[in-house]
């Protein structure tokens, strides 16, 4: 019996194959053929394009917006003690502490006279008004700890 000339089909046939997916991968998904960083038609770069109404990212949050959110937040769980008050791991710097520490101690102060409801108005009201005035200028500048 002879070898015939089948054996070397399979790999040629491999070959074509993974050549044509290879051509199609690199060309296929880029729209122009190039190096896949213009689109087709519009010339922007596709990293860069949504659909109609849509935002790329969302807006930035204002740094007294995020020292009011995390400094209530972290009050309330102060407050509740379910919380061991390691400042680093509530993602707060050495001056939001301080701001959440006498939130915390007003907060105390208020619950025992008013309640559970009116601590939380005051913890809400007292966060924004802090970090407000701590960011009024821009941010600190005593380095990203304080």
């Amino acid at each position: 019996m002879g070898t015939g000339g089948t054996p070397w089909r399979g790999p040629v046939l491999g070959l074509a194959l993974l050549t044509g997916a290879l051509t199609v991968g690199a060309t296929g998904c880029g729209g122009s053929g190039g190096s896949g960083a213009q689109s087709g038609t519009t010339g922007a770069p596709e990293a860069t394009r949504t659909a109609p109404g849509t935002r790329s990212s969302p807006p930035a949050t204002e740094p007294e917006d995020l020292c009011a959110r995390l400094v209530a937040h972290w009050s309330r769980k102060v407050l509740d003690e379910d919380t061991y008050g390691d400042y680093q791991s509530m993602g707060l710097s050495d001056g939001q502490y301080e701001i959440l520490m006498d939130v915390v101690d007003a907060a105390r102060a208020e619950q025992r006279r008013e309640g559970a409801r009116a601590a939380g108005e005051l913890i809400d009201r007292t966060a924004r008004e802090r970090c407000e005035e701590r960011y009024r200028n821009g941010n600190p500048t005593g380095g990203p700890w304080s």
